[in-house]
């Protein structure tokens, strides 16, 4: 077997998406409960000189930011996931006829990342500092996440309205910090399993651990 520690890597569209690592973490840790996962961020604003391309991000991101596996982000906002999909397996083809070859995973949300934020209640009250709040939070259906047309708004009015703030204080309330909190505060993935996109990236992290660890 394989060392008993793993780190990946997670190449994202922006900053804000580095809040997929918990989530990203958890599915590992319950295929591999006994491997200690290592998590690594590249940063898009420190791939420098700042990268043409997504071949030229991936192969900055391998070179700067060493591990076992590669998770490449992207959303499909408008676009068919397919479309993403070919998108990184056509670059990542492109590298390996120049010799760079490396495991890589698709991370495509169907819209944005924050669509997989919007399904654990408790999570956004807790991130909200208000877990035993009262007001009744207009949780989306789980089953209609990938429809929403902007999730990242919808976060982060849940959000202001779980903290319970009078207006003044709730209109200032920090919710890039509480989206971070949010996906730290996720210890249960599963509901996930319900939509399309993510059930394809468990059934790839499934299938990455197979082969690698056997």
């Amino acid at each position: 077997m394989p060392d008993q520690s793993l780190t990946f890597t997670l190449l994202a569209d922006g900053t804000s998406d580095s809040v997929l690592i918990p989530l990203l973490t958890l599915v590992l840790q319950t295929c591999l409960p006994d491997v200690a996962i290592n998590s690594v961020f590249a940063n898009p604003d420190r791939l420098l000189p700042r990268p043409r391309n997504l071949a030229e991000r991936i192969e900055r991101a391998i070179d700067i930011y060493p591990c076992e596996v590669l998770f490449v982000h992207r959303d499909a906002e408008k676009e068919p996931r397919s479309n993403r999909i070919a998108e990184i397996t056509a670059t990542i083809t492109e590298l390996a006829a120049k010799g760079i070859m490396h495991p890589y995973i698709c991370v495509i949300p169907v819209r944005m990342t924050e669509a997989w934020l919007l399904f654990d209640e408790a999570a956004i009250r807790q991130a909200a500092n208000n877990l035993n709040g009262r007001n009744a939070l207009a949780m989306p259906s789980l089953r209609r996440l990938e429809n929403l047309p902007d999730p990242k708004t919808r976060l982060f009015d849940l959000l202001r309205s779980a903290s319970e703030l009078p207006a003044q204080r709730r209109r200032a309330f920090d919710v890039y910090e509480g989206r971070r909190q949010v996906a730290r505060r996720i210890t249960d993935y599963r509901p996930l399993l319900q939509l399309s996109a993510f059930q394809a990236l468990d059934a790839d992290v499934k299938a990455w651990v197979a082969a690698t660890y056997g």
